[in-house]
């Protein structure tokens, strides 16, 4: 696969009402580019991933998988505010030559979806014959799909919801306080800022990606006879620091920000009438022990779409879209296949 960046000096205007003067999409596609024979997989990437999916469904995308970048066009497009290609606090403002910060507009995952529309023409496509969203990129496909019907030609949104809930946004908002919390963040000096409360903040957000059954399956003390357990808190000081190397703590600001904005009945007269605008054939997954989107939550989500509905079992919670690999090809295969 290739990492490429798209860019345009076209005005681009956020839901917001601000206006970005420079429009900068990060992407990664398969190789050769897209010449209208293959036919087209887009996949949606959850909130702090790249655009490249084989960082995160390795075992699932490449030559001869299911989601073949030889057989396949596949793309992802990284979502504005991440700093992985994309247009976001950490990338230049064109207008001042210095790093954005905070002077980059609050953006929702309708602008990433107008964002990557814009690509999409870009590139000459002129159907997605498969779109795939897991977890946030779930909630960009749902847009996707609502917002270019004529695009789409099959979806899956797995480990989604049509609309933030009120549990989601007080962790994201939680999340928020630990940046906050740190006295660097707001200081503007360079992408470093903030990186402590940033190692809380994505120790909240594991927490909340796993459950309980989970962490008491793989992080058990070696020993019945410790006197202070520590396994699952060196885990979490381990994930916090590993993070860390790859992000920085303005672009996870942002993102959590977009987590929030997500209600695709927002001025289209509620969750029901938006989502019968999607006109494909769908398909919702779930994950048995998700505690951010649990089955009772996606199930009335697949009965709106008329869509098939599967609940995938898992120990690890909401991270079942990053581990249970077997279990979701038996779903996605089919659909694959049928394209």
């Amino acid at each position: 696969m290739e990492k490429k960046v798209f860019v345009s000096d076209e005005p681009f205007t956020v839901e917001g009402g601000q206006v970005l003067n420079r429009l900068e999409v990060g992407y990664v596609c398969s190789k050769g580019g897209y010449d209208g024979r293959r036919k087209v997989i887009w996949l949606c990437h959850a909130v702090t991933a790249s655009a490249d999916p084989r960082e995160w469904w390795g075992t699932i995308t490449g030559p001869g998988l299911l989601f073949d970048t030889e057989k396949y066009f596949v793309i992802c497009a990284n979502s504005l505010g991440s700093c992985f290609g994309s247009s976001g606090p950490a990338t230049i403002n064109p207008d001042t030559g210095k790093t954005y910060f905070f002077d980059f507009p609050k953006v929702t995952v309708r602008d990433s979806i107008k964002a990557f529309a814009r690509l999409a023409e870009h590139l000459g496509i002129k159907k997605i014959d498969l779109l795939v969203g897991a977890s946030m990129g779930g909630f960009f496909a749902q847009e996707f799909a609502i917002m270019y019907p004529d695009l789409i030609s099959r979806a899956v949104f797995m480990a989604t919801t049509p609309r933030v809930t009120p549990w989601l946004t007080a962790l994201e908002e939680t999340q928020r306080m630990a940046l906050e919390a740190d006295p660097t963040f707001r200081l503007r000096r360079d992408l470093k800022g903030g990186m402590v409360g940033l190692k809380c903040a994505r120790g909240i957000a594991i927490i909340s990606y796993r459950c309980e059954e989970g962490y008491n399956i793989k992080q058990e003390e070696e020993s019945p006879d410790v006197v202070f357990a520590d396994r699952a808190a060196s885990y979490q000081r381990y994930q916090g620091n590993k993070f860390v190397r790859d992000f920085d703590a303005y672009s996870y600001w942002y993102l959590t920000y977009i987590v929030d904005s997500i209600n695709v009945g927002r001025g289209r007269g509620g969750v029901p009438k938006a989502l019968k605008m999607v006109k494909c054939p769908s398909t919702v997954v779930c994950f048995s022990t998700d505690i951010l989107f649990p089955p009772a939550d996606m199930e009335p989500m697949a009965k709106m779409l008329g869509a098939d509905f599967y609940v995938i079992e898992t120990h690890f919670g909401h991270d079942g879209f990053l581990i249970e690999f077997p279990r979701m090809e038996a779903v996605l295969r089919p659909i694959v296949d049928g394209i």
